[in-house]
């Protein structure tokens, strides 16, 4: 693994406790308001396009809209929050990553197997992007994160990129986070109602926390079951009910 691939497909170690990260605080600097439009989307990448068309015909509307915000999201934390990174991380990574990182929520995909929808994911993801020629880095770092995206803890790492999907998900799912006070201010009022209207979420919280106890009963050893109450904080989240 070179430098350059590294830090390309964010496999930098950082803390898994993001209060590590934010310092007791909801950001590390200030968020402006940044125009939606100013985020460019890498589908000019042929491996960017056929995801992109894949998770559009395997995933339901609400689940691909919420894919592209958690892009967008992720995009507008990365380069406000994380210069360091703004500047090396692969956009096409990042956009895999949010593309496939709930593909193992489909009721095909998460009626056809005992795994926990994230490690299934990260396997259709792995397998899916190996056979559209991704570099085995690319690949890998997807699948990594995929896996661990519902990770949250307090000790131990996690790689750049999964800390950032981590953030950007739980931010559109429950607008808030267990170990950054007051996270909702992550980012600038605007920006959140620029892209939560470029990407519809047609009761996107309703059908996640429905996915969510679904999976719980199917399999009650899911990953899942180790966030608490996690289908009841989807629904309680009142940052994004709004919009929803």
């Amino acid at each position: 693994m070179s430098t350059k691939e590294l830090t390309q497909n964010g496999w930098t170690a950082v803390p898994v406790d993001a209060a590590r990260i934010f310092l007791n605080g909801p950001y590390i600097n200030e968020p402006d308001y940044i125009n939606v439009n100013s985020i460019q989307f890498p589908s000019n990448d042929p491996i960017v396009s056929k995801t992109q068309q894949y998770a559009k015909l395997h995933l339901s509307k609400q689940t691909y809209h919420h894919s592209m915000r958690v892009y967008y999201w992720a995009s507008v934390i990365l380069r406000q929050q994380f210069l360091e990174h703004a500047n090396t991380l692969s956009p096409s990574t990042l956009a895999l990553a949010c593309l496939l990182h709930d593909i193992g929520t489909t009721e095909e995909n998460i009626t056809s197997t005992r795994l926990s929808f994230e490690f299934q994911g990260g396997i259709i993801a792995l397998d899916l992007l190996n056979s559209y020629g991704s570099t085995k880095d690319q690949a890998e770092a997807v699948c990594e994160t995929v896996i661990r995206h519902q990770d949250f803890g307090t000790e131990g790492n996690i790689t750049f990129l999964g800390q950032l999907i981590q953030l950007a998900t739980i931010y559109d799912n429950v607008g808030d986070h267990p170990a950054v006070k007051d996270f909702s201010l992550i980012i600038h009022k605007r920006t959140r109602e620029e892209i939560n209207q470029a990407f519809l979420r047609e009761g996107w919280l309703k059908c996640f926390a429905a996915t969510i106890r679904k999976e719980e009963q199917l399999k009650p050893w899911c990953h899942t079951t180790r966030i608490p109450n996690c289908a009841d904080h989807i629904e309680g989240n009142l940052l994004m009910q709004p919009y929803e």
